[in-house]
């Protein structure tokens, strides 16, 4: 049988217990605090809100709250949408019945609100997913405490980025082109986005203290589970001696300015990544879909509840930034032409808007085609 058989076989074979569970559990959370963040900010806003659905096509469950909103779950459950008061598709386009509301409904109707309510109502789902992330990061910091291994190097890999730059076992980085280095965890976070560009290490060799020029190759690294990742290394492992293995107890308001930290980290490094796509620095064979997720979700299971919850704070936060892109169809999108309309004075056409959300769902289809293709490439490498 082919591999590309065997190995689709095995990611199927998983199936409910190894992919879909935790998968779906990741999935739910993020889209839940995503439409929930639309929701609140609509609410407060004065907005009707119609509907509330975690999935997309045929309802299998719901139920109607007492403002006549339908909570309800999906059959497809890859995403999920708000629907307002005036909407004409789950993509919050105007309907043709707007011209003809009562006054009354008007103070209702999304479509009615002045520029300002309805670009906070669609910016609210994009942040609700980062402070999810602030949140998930700062719960783990207060719970399980911050690991810190020391910068220590314990072993020089031969014909490496650092045996070329003269790095020793034992000695201690202590910063990076002037930035204080706190842990090997950070410098390994430093190093691996730098792939090609030669960085100035501040060392610590014994009672000296000198500095090392090193220029970080880009390699291909395997995981426990075979997954193949591009990284910026340097050669070295660290060192594990307990006195260089510490973790420290974090109090809940320390914890919420690294979760902080850590949110804007993957922000930063994601946008690196497809800063590097367009530069050529990156291969867009990274990017993934939700085959790709699922498969790492039940990957990332098999650690414990603290990893899954961490896949879904990383998972949230590049939800969150994906759709704050300028794309129409997406949240960013609609702020784009809100920001037009604030300028003019006055909405685009609605044709100009549907030519735009016909271009934003041709993008949206691509990417998610693309991101599909890599995932059955990288199911049949694995």
């Amino acid at each position: 049988m082919p591999d590309f058989l065997v190995n689709g076989f095995s990611f199927l074979s998983h199936g409910v217990v190894g992919y879909a569970i935790p998968f779906l559990f990741v999935l739910t959370i993020v889209v839940f605090f995503h439409e929930l963040g639309h929701f609140l900010v609509a609410r407060w806003a004065g907005v009707r809100v119609l509907t509330f659905s975690l999935g997309f096509g045929p309802e299998l469950i719901g139920f109607n709250d007492k403002h006549g909103t339908r909570w309800k779950i999906s059959a497809i459950p890859l995403g999920g949408y708000v629907k307002f008061f005036g909407d004409d598709s789950e993509a919050s386009t105007p309907s043709a019945a707007l011209a003809a509301m009562t006054a009354e409904e008007r103070k209702s109707s999304f479509h009615h609100k002045k520029v300002g309510p309805r670009a906070a109502i669609v910016a609210a789902g994009p942040i609700a997913n980062f402070l999810l992330a602030i949140l998930i990061f700062a719960a783990l910091f207060t719970i399980n405490g911050r690991p810190i291994t020391t910068a220590r190097i314990d072993k020089v890999m031969p014909d490496s980025a650092a045996a070329v730059a003269g790095f020793q076992s034992g000695d201690v980085v202590l910063a990076i082109d002037g930035r204080k280095v706190d842990s090997f965890t950070e410098m390994q976070r430093t190093v691996s986005g730098e792939a090609g560009r030669e960085l100035t290490f501040t060392v610590k060799r014994g009672d000296q203290l000198i500095e090392l020029k090193a220029t970080p190759q880009l390699k291909e690294i395997k995981d426990s589970f075979g997954n193949v990742q591009r990284v910026a290394i340097l050669g070295i492992s660290r060192s594990n001696n307990p006195g260089d293995v510490t973790t420290e107890k974090i109090n809940p308001a320390t914890a919420l300015v690294l979760g902080a930290k850590e949110t804007w980290f993957v922000v930063d490094r994601t946008l690196a990544y497809i800063g590097g796509i367009f530069t050529g620095r990156e291969a867009a064979d990274q990017l993934g879909g939700p085959l790709r997720i699922a498969q790492i979700s039940g990957q990332v299971a098999t650690f414990g509840l603290s990893p899954l919850l961490h896949l879904a704070a990383v998972l949230s936060v590049s939800i969150g930034l994906l759709n704050l892109f300028p794309v129409p169809l997406l949240d960013g999108g609609h702020l784009v032409f809100y920001a037009v309309e604030a300028i003019r004075g006055r909405p685009l056409s609605e044709r100009a808007q549907e030519m735009g959300f016909r271009i934003g769902l041709g993008l949206v289809l691509m990417l998610m085609v693309f991101a599909t293709y890599n995932d059955i490439l990288h199911l049949a490498a694995s």
